[in-house]
Formats: structure tokens, C-alpha cells, sequence
């Protein structure tokens, strides 16, 4: 790896990413991040990381991507991409080996509609500890992602399969995964009560071996989220 702990302003840049290799630029406990990270290992793709101090980003990142964001993409020819869902399809298309996107046009049109239906469910599970945290009442947002889960619970029940993206683990089961791999050191398990094929679902993709070696433990993510949560994200916890 290019980069263990997190660079910050003022740190050098790192050299041109070699041929036949390509640089993710991260920051390890980041959702969105480990979307490109989960498509990387999957598909076998040679890469090293750098990950960034979100807080304190260095120039010559900004001068990569000016929005700051994680994840972003650079190849060995200096090409720059970001935004996960982009980062996720340009790998796809680039290392057709073992796709993850349908082929159809309506699967991927379906794929992104499910996409989108998630985005209005991810800031919840941020809101909620941070309520807790403030010793607001979040009951109201709870029951909102319970709904949500609920809802999620019904398009895999209708779909008949184990996975979003049917008989195997597809793109739309990666780029969701993130999130509820989070709901436990989050204290937000109970919101799946009501949804019995969803919880299979997350039972499955815990054995992913992919899965298993692109985030973190349960402690490890409570201890990062408790820094985070009060505002002062250790990005290096545990290293």
C-alpha cells in the first residue's frame, strides 16, 4: 500500500502509480470509499491506497479532485475519476473479467433506481446516533428507517433470490453493503426486525470473502465512530 495512515496538508505527494496498477485515494472507514475498495478485491484488480485526512486534505489532492471526495481513481496515464457509483462502473467496464453490472439495459436502469431509493436512506443511519448522541428523541427517525428497511425487505422478497443482483453477489449488493455493515457498531440492528430477508441477506454477505477483508470489525468501527460522532474523526484509529 502507497499509504497506511492518512496524509494530511503539507505532506508530499506520492509518485506516478505504476503501470498495470491503479491508485485508490480513501480514507479507511469511509462507506462510499469502500464501495471502490469492495470492487477492487472482487475483481482481483492490482491497486495501492492512499488514504486522506478528510479534515485537513493536502493541496495537490485538491488539485486531483476539487471537490476532496473519497474515493477517487487515478490510473498510471494520470487519469482522475470519482464518485463512487463512477468509479464502481468505470472498474466494471475497464475489468470486464467478472462483471457485476446486468448486461440488459433494464437491470442497469433497475440497478440505479435502487441506488437512488438507498441515497434517501444512508443519512439516516448518521442522524439517529447523532440524536442519541445530543440526547434528542429519535424515535421518529427509527421508525423511518425501519420503514425503509421494510421496503427494501419487500424488493428482495419479490425478486425470489438470495441477492439484489439475483443468484450471486452483483454491484447493487456491494454498493449497499457498506452501510448495514455499520449497523451494529452503530446500534442500529434492531431496525432489520421487520425485515426477515433482508437480515438473511446481511447474514450472506458477512461471508463474503470480499466482504471480509474490505472493512473492519465491529470494535474498531465503534471506536472510529465515537470519535467521529463527537466531532473529532480519528482517521487512523487501530493503526
Amino acid at each position: 500500500m502507497a499509504s497506511a495512515k492518512c496524509v494530511a496538508k503539507g505532506c508530499a505527494a506520492p509518485g506516478p502509480v505504476p503501470a498495470g496498477s491503479i491508485r485508490l485515494y480513501s480514507m479507511r472507514f469511509c462507506p462510499f470509499a469502500q464501495r471502490t475498495l469492495l470492487v477492487l478485491n472482487v475483481k482481483g484488480i492490482k491497486y495501492d491506497i492512499v488514504n486522506i485526512n478528510l479534515r485537513d486534505k493536502p493541496d495537490w489532492f485538491l488539485e486531483k479532485n476539487p471537490l476532496g471526495q473519497v474515493p477517487t481513481l487515478e490510473t498510471s496515464a494520470g487519469e482522475i475519476i470519482y464518485e463512487s457509483p463512477i468509479t464502481c462502473e468505470y472498474l466494471d467496464e475497464m475489468y470486464p473479467e467478472k462483471r457485476l453490472l446486468p448486461d440488459k439495459p433494464f437491470g442497469k436502469a433497475e440497478h440505479k433506481m435502487l441506488l437512488e431509493k438507498f441515497s434517501k436512506l444512508t443519512p439516516l443511519t448518521y442522524k439517529i446516533p447523532m440524536g442519541r448522541l445530543k440526547g434528542e428523541d429519535v424515535s421518529g427517525l427509527q421508525t423511518e428507517l425501519t420503514q425503509k428497511f421494510r421496503e427494501l425487505n419487500e424488493h428482495l422478497a419479490k425478486k425470489k433470490t438470495k441477492f439484489f443482483g439475483g443468484d450471486s453477489i452483483k454491484m447493487t449488493d456491494y454498493m449497499i453493503w457498506p452501510w448495514f455493515e455499520r449497523l451494529e457498531p452503530l446500534e442500529l440492528k434492531d431496525c432489520l426486525n421487520d425485515a426477515p430477508e433482508l437480515r438473511n441477506w446481511v447474514k450472506l454477505m458477512s461471508e463474503d470473502p470480499v466482504v471480509k477483508v474490505s472493512g473492519h470489525s465491529v470494535d474498531v468501527y465503534k471506536a472510529f465512530y465515537k470519535t467521529y460522532l463527537e466531532g473529532k474523526p480519528n482517521f487512523d484509529y487501530g493503526l
